[in-house]
């Protein structure tokens, strides 16, 4: 069996990272083609290094475009590829252009896709990445998804039958691997003098909280009020994306703490020791879950509804800069349901096995007839 991978960003290379790691202990051929969608090392090399995994086979080098430009691009680099590579399947993650990119590719090449983190939904297309996510579910052949609501969700659309699989999800993998070498090895406390506990932990990407600079600000303004009630400071990881515009605005609450992108280990060291997350991130809104941290989403809406069933997290869009304080007096009220809803660390072993799987029965189907004598 021969897997091609098809990534372009941090997020993906964590949530892949359990599933590469295996066809490497397994001794599973598999290639590695990234896109380079995220490029400064901060958000790409690092993670490489501290998840253990080799480089990728083949980089395109695509950068920052347009996201019309981004995917014709990606697509004109990995359609050759995988003419000439010829995999059993290709493996995409999410719901980024570089996964959009890479399902694209390879369905017009008649190459089944295999969708990780497969049929979320949020219902707003607004958002980029829900639109690229219902088209990878609409084009691929196997479904791979974190729990049995997506499979509800999936078949609502028409998707079932025998190659939608519930197996948890890969990015809980990646979580429980190394959450305790994180506790062990980070030293992002000692070095920015954090106490545990005693710290909010702020990531803030989407476009919906950054393009418009007024909006930015008031939520900026907003999690200060918030820092302010509760006496705390608050640690800003800056995205790349993020300019000198947004930096001025971060610069102007005194309790906001900016710093530059973390690793990883790092990340996964500051959410543990947060008293309180906010963000607008999907991956790290269910990394908090995991990790049992409670969580203010700064979205009016999440493509994982089950941290909010858990009631460990709540949906924090800002509309005053009163309404975080809110949103947090209202989620301490709940009380919590600490079980882990995104699976028990072995999804991308299940994954691998259905598609080893598969892969014994089309060769066994290949083979010709015996001739009778």
């Amino acid at each position: 069996m021969h897997l091609v991978f098809v990534l372009g960003t941090r997020p993906e290379i964590i949530k892949l990272s359990s599933l590469i790691s295996a066809c490497i202990r397994e001794g599973i051929h598999y290639t590695l083609i990234h896109t380079n969608q995220h490029y400064a090392a901060s958000m790409d090399s690092v993670f490489f290094d501290e998840l253990e995994l080799p480089r990728a086979h083949f980089n395109l080098g695509v950068g920052s475009e347009t996201a019309t430009a981004q995917l014709a691009r990606m697509m004109m680099g990995i359609e050759p590829l995988l003419q000439t590579l010829q995999p059993d399947y290709v493996v995409v993650q999410g719901d980024t252009n570089s996964s959009l990119a890479g399902g694209l590719a390879a369905n017009k090449l008649n190459i089944p896709v295999a969708h990780v983190e497969a049929g979320l939904r949020s219902y707003d297309k607004t958002m980029p990445e829900e639109v690229n996510r219902i088209l990878l579910d609409h084009l691929s052949s196997f479904w791979f998804c974190p729990s049995a609501l997506q499979q509800r969700l999936l078949a609502k659309e028409g998707i079932q039958g025998p190659h939608v699989h519930v197996t948890g999800n890969t990015g809980n993998d990646a979580t429980l691997r190394h959450a305790r070498r994180a506790e062990q090895h980070s030293t992002i406390h000692s070095t920015l003098d954090l106490q545990p506990g005693r710290y909010l932990l702020l990531t803030c990407h989407r476009p919906g909280n950054t393009d418009d600079l007024g909006h930015f600000a008031r939520l900026m303004t907003a999690v200060q009020r918030l820092a302010d009630s509760l006496e705390r400071t608050v640690v800003f990881p800056v995205h790349p994306r993020l300019g000198h515009q947004h930096q001025q605005i971060i610069g102007g609450q005194a309790r906001i703490k900016a710093i530059d992108p973390v690793t990883y280990l790092d990340l996964l060291a500051l959410l543990q020791g947060a008293q309180l997350v906010l963000t607008d991130s999907g991956g790290l809104q269910e990394e908090a879950c995991v990790l049992q941290r409670p969580c203010l989403v700064l979205r009016a809406n999440t493509e994982r509804p089950e941290s909010l069933e858990s009631g460990a997290a709540r949906l924090a869009p800002v509309t005053t800069e009163y309404s975080l304080v809110e949103a947090e007096q209202s989620l301490r009220r709940v009380a919590i349901n600490w079980s882990n809803p995104f699976g028990d660390g072995q999804a991308s072993q299940r994954i691998l096995q259905v598609l080893a799987a598969h892969a014994v029965q089309m060769r066994e189907v290949a083979l010709p007839e015996p001739v009778s004598r």
